[in-house]
């Protein structure tokens, strides 16, 4: 029996409306809850919203609602944006819960009973945007490095809780369980803050300055610190003390969070368990920022981006296959609406789409829509199968490490594979001539469909669904699991395959919307070219060059290394894949700018740049009219 699998989001702070980020963070928790569904976990998966704090004070005062109905509404906007994006929560808690209050009270009592709590004056700085004291030494110029704000100097009496009695244990338990926190560059951060003394926390706000907080159990007059209350809502969701939920899930628990807030989760929140007695987390997986314009998007610096929007004008799963496919978990990735449209263009309608397309195509043409039995394989379909079997278990690794973007880069490995099946087997020519073989060929297809579209399904549950009930299955979605396309050809249709309908249809980038919320843009072109003197024109090295070698680049979906003698032998990057094969570039001559400043493109220098004519989807190489020695000067 599997082990269940509990995973938590962060609960987001409800000062404003949920943006990308929170978009991104939560997706990636459906992704993993789904994934382990998959494979026949027990699942628990959590999200919801942090009410309390000087900050929701002051958003509610400018939004003009006390702060209750400032965060009942807020919360509102979150709970409802989740099913719109297709996230598998099991629960959404609110801090003002009445049971995550009692929870919080029992924590504080525990630990102030184990004597680690204690009342003293503190004057430090305090930065009203994260909600929580600054040493000099975590400030960037003097300044919050997350809101680029100078701390205001705060000095008042309040409760404290002796996380320096915890430091030793903390950097032991981290050292003796290396994947505690991951990617490991976190997992240094936080054992490089640890060689300094930890301070103790502070955990209360009197109610002379706060009073929207959970009141201390042992002193009326003050409200428990934002954190303390916050981080405590991953135990009291599932029913701690005695709950079913808590003895199931949390020795399986996973917290996904953003870099911004690794010390308090990875810091505060070990200390806090230890000190209460309770077991500590299994992992804290920790993502990078979504950069707009090269800046971290931050709801205080006003470049958020409105995941709704772009759902909206994009499509939920499109939007969903970009997000996990462009940043590489534990990195910081830049946003932007030309890159979507790309993956969109490249992967999903290209590659997806047509294999989709074109193979049910097929079925319906030669079969009536009835899927064929395979006939003796070849040595091409054992190759196929045998890939296809492959990507499972490779996929099975990547995801439960949280590579995301590898775990897509492996299956559209495999979605080329077949396509290049299609091309080589050329069906539409056996129907003509051997039909048997045709069988066999059109099965092996739909078998690599059926595993493609399950492994898909965390990441895409709609568009695999599709895919899954096209061809005829009676299992999809979380009932197809990986056990089940592992048994190859176990899953057969029980109703007729149908013609596909384009799953994604191409975006023309003359349709580009723009940034989301932004009126559509209008991509024209100018009736005036940029003029250029003979003279600048004279100091382009065109030559003729002979291609000797072309080759893929690995992890690219359209560029190819060539080595081309221009003279002498030199490396070119082009973007030639899907209009020349890498067999029969070699021998070709074309036209080469040679003096072109080199540049790295996916880790691999490119001296120079062949030319080429475009025409929409079709490109088409620059070639002399007759052969030419290399290195031949164009004029």
């Amino acid at each position: 029996m599997s082990e269940p699998f509990y995973v938590t989001t962060p609960i987001y702070y409800v000062n404003a409306e949920p943006h990308i980020g929170h978009a991104y963070s939560t997706i990636v928790a459906d992704v993993l809850n789904r994934f382990y569904r998959l494979t026949g976990c027990k699942t628990f998966f959590l999200t919801g919203t942090d009410e309390h704090g000087d900050k929701i004070v002051a958003s509610a005062e400018k939004s003009g609602q006390t702060p209750k109905e400032y965060v009942d509404r807020i919360s509102h906007l979150f709970r409802m944006l989740w099913p719109k994006l297709n996230i598998s929560n099991d629960y959404f808690i609110r801090t003002t819960d009445q049971n995550h209050k009692d929870t919080v009270r029992r924590i504080l009592s525990k630990v102030n009973e184990n004597g680690d709590i204690y009342f003293s004056d503190y004057e430090g700085l305090y930065c009203v945007g994260c909600e929580r004291f600054y040493t000099q030494r975590e400030l960037v110029d003097g300044k919050c490095p997350d809101h680029q704000t100078e701390p205001e100097v705060i000095g008042e009496a309040n409760y404290f809780f002796r996380m320096s009695k915890y430091q030793d244990w903390l950097i032991d338990h981290i050292n003796r369980h290396p994947d505690f926190i991951r990617p490991e560059r976190y997992r240094n951060e936080v054992l490089s803050f640890l060689k300094e003394p930890l301070e103790d926390l502070c955990i209360s706000r009197p109610k002379s300055r706060l009073s929207w907080g959970i009141t201390l159990p042992f002193d009326e007059n003050f409200v428990t610190y934002v954190w303390f209350d916050a981080l405590i809502n991953y135990i009291s969701a599932i029913g701690f003390p005695d709950g079913e939920g808590f003895e199931k899930f949390w020795p399986f628990s996973q917290h996904i969070i953003a870099k911004d807030i690794l010390k308090p989760h990875g810091i505060y929140w070990p200390c806090m368990l230890k000190s209460a007695g309770i077991e500590i987390y299994q992992h804290l997986n920790v993502h990078g920022y979504w950069n707009v314009n090269e800046g971290k998007m931050s709801k205080s610096l006003g470049n958020v981006v409105s995941p709704l929007q772009l759902m909206d004008v994009y499509g939920l799963d499109a939007f969903r296959y970009f997000l996990l496919r462009d940043m590489v978990f534990g990195l910081d990735s830049e946003f932007s609406e030309e890159a979507l449209v790309g993956r969109i263009n490249a992967d999903l309608a290209n590659d997806l789409g047509n294999l989709v397309s074109r193979s049910l195509t097929m079925v319906h043409k030669y079969f009536k829509g009835k899927l064929p039995d395979s006939g003796a394989p070849e040595e091409a379909d054992k190759d196929l199968k045998e890939s296809a079997l492959d990507l499972i278990d490779r996929y099975e690794t990547l995801m439960k490490n949280q590579a995301f973007h590898k775990a897509l880069i492996a299956i559209w490995e495999v979605i080329s594979k077949v396509n290049k099946y299609i091309d080589t087997m050329a069906p539409w020519v056996l129907a003509k001539s051997d039909c048997d073989r045709l069988s066999t060929v059109i099965f092996h297809i739909v078998e690599t469909l059926k595993i493609v579209s399950a492994l898909l399904w965390p990441f895409m549950p709609g568009s695999a669904e599709k895919i899954q009930d096209q061809l005829g299955l009676a299992k999809k979605g979380e009932a197809l699991k990986l056990d089940d396309v592992r048994a190859w050809g176990k899953e057969r249709a029980e109703k007729p395959l149908v013609k596909a309908p384009a799953l994604f249809p191409r975006i023309e980038e003359k349709g580009l919307k723009g940034e989301a919320g932004k009126a559509p843009r209008k991509e024209t072109r100018k009736k005036e070219e940029p003029m250029i003197s003979f003279k600048e024109f004279q100091k382009m090295d065109l030559r003729i060059g002979t291609i000797r070698e072309a080759e893929a680049i690995p992890g690219s979906k359209k560029l190819l290394k060539l080595t081309v003698d221009v003279g002498d032998e030199r490396t070119v990057v082009a973007g030639l894949v899907g209009h020349y094969s890498e067999a029969e570039l070699p021998g070709k001559q074309v036209l080469v700018l040679a003096n072109l400043e080199p540049v790295k493109l996916m880790g691999v220098e490119s001296r120079g740049m062949v030319l080429a004519a475009e025409d929409g989807d079709d490109v088409r190489l620059l070639m002399p009219d007759g052969n030419m020695p290399p290195g031949s000067i164009v004029k």
